[in-house]
């Protein structure tokens, strides 16, 4: 599975405004709604699932990454955004760092196989060093989509 599987690089946002984790995750779950994946009547329901996975342990991976991430019945299949926080955000990370790279994944209940192959394609990705500088860097969601589709043809070492 590839970021251009999942990323709708219209929703993707490069300069993320939010300063607690449930903020990210209501912007970013916004953005998508502004792309037109997501409606708006589902945002509050969505940030809600996302939470309470949270609560089940935090999905900042550590190295200033989350993958925040829920399955929801409101999608039909597997969709997901990206965000930077240039100051980055206290997500309750593994490692205690702030977060700055988030890749926020919603899939339907029943597509468990796609949930986890963007997981999977996510976590395999940032372990590249350069990749991950290069994501913290970027200043427009150009950026971050160019560095998508070079990740997706294999331009980084991982």
């Amino acid at each position: 599975m590839k970021f251009s599987d999942f990323v709708c690089k219209d929703a993707i946002q490069s300069q993320l405004s939010a300063l607690d984790k449930e903020a990210v995750i209501q912007e970013l779950v916004g953005a998508l709604i502004a792309a037109g994946q997501v409606k708006a009547a589902e945002q509050e329901s969505i940030v809600k699932a996302i939470m309470k996975r949270e609560e089940l342990g935090s999905t900042g991976i550590g190295r200033g990454v989350a993958v925040p991430h829920t399955k929801h019945p409101s999608v039909d299949r597997l969709i997901g955004t990206v965000g930077v926080s240039t100051e980055g955000v206290d997500f309750q990370s593994l490692d205690g760092e702030k977060v700055q790279l988030f890749f926020l994944l919603i899939s339907p209940p029943d597509r468990p196989g796609d949930h986890l192959r963007a997981l999977e394609n996510i976590s395999r990705q940032l372990r590249d060093d350069s990749f991950c500088r290069y994501l913290k860097q970027s200043k427009t969601a150009e950026d971050i989509q160019q560095l998508l589709e070079e990740s997706d043809n294999n331009q980084f070492g991982s």
